[in-house]
């Protein structure tokens, strides 16, 4: 089975490598998708982060680093991938998100 773990990785942190490195351990194949959201500032360009976690991944078989800048509802019908993984992010975030719907 294969899992998309989206998120922009704007710097990537220790907190992404934990989940990244559990599951590794629980998929055949884990994709890890940087989100190019060009109407958003960052810290890096999309380029330098996927290098970055390439670097930090390359320890790791079963793990595909890529971007999107699609919806990720298309980006994961364009992969054939229907489970998603998500990490917990600030508490700003989730109120964010609980205000959207």
């Amino acid at each position: 089975m294969e899992v998309i773990y989206p998120g922009s990785f704007d710097p990537i942190t220790n907190g992404h490598l934990d989940i990244i490195d559990r599951c590794v351990k629980k998929f055949d194949k884990v994709i890890v998708s940087i989100l190019n959201n060009t109407s958003k500032k960052t810290l890096f360009t999309v380029e330098e982060r996927k290098e970055l976690l390439e670097k930090c991944l390359e320890k790791y078989d079963n793990v595909e680093v890529d971007t999107y800048s699609v919806l990720l509802i298309d980006y994961d019908k364009e992969k054939n991938v229907i489970s998603m993984v998500r990490g917990q992010g600030p508490v700003s975030d989730l109120e964010f998100e609980m205000q959207k719907h």
